[in-house]
């Protein structure tokens, strides 16, 4: 475990189990609907969430600059370093100093991280600044 003002970073670990019970028909957000012909098979969230796992990594978000993109505070990120940035991934970045999770916006020869949250500046990234695109959050795990 590595921890920044901004991100606490977890790596991987071995999976122990067949995973967890899939209920495999579909849950209802509406009407219920009948149970009678569920079937039911084990999923690896591993499996589900993690394509290069020697290049994958979690952090806990800290702070609020991307609660519109649906990053609150303490949620768990999924990283892969292995995927290239791009115009409007959101990105772990670490920018003098620190580590910040924003969303990325490419324009010509010129990087700018957009928080999405109003209340937070866009930052110009320039030659001024010590910054390093560290890895692309693919997925986000939210306890409810």
């Amino acid at each position: 475990m590595t921890t920044s003002k901004n991100l606490t970073f977890f790596t991987p670990k071995a999976s122990s189990g067949d995973g967890a019970v899939l209920v495999d028909v579909g849950i209802s957000a509406g009407f219920p609907s009948p149970a009678d012909d569920f079937r039911e098979t084990r999923i690896s969230l591993d499996d589900e969430l993690i394509q290069n796992k020697d290049a994958t990594f979690f952090a806990k978000v800290k702070g609020q600059s991307m609660i519109d993109a649906g990053l609150d505070d303490n949620d768990l990120l999924v990283i892969d370093r292995s995927l290239e940035p791009a115009n409007n991934k959101i990105a772990v970045c670490f920018l003098d100093g620190e580590f910040t999770v924003k969303r990325l916006r490419v324009e010509k020869n010129e990087v700018w991280l957009q928080p999405e949250n109003p209340n937070y500046p866009i930052i110009n990234i320039t030659e001024d600044n010590d910054f390093v695109i560290w890895g692309i959050v693919t997925n986000v795990i939210k306890k409810v």
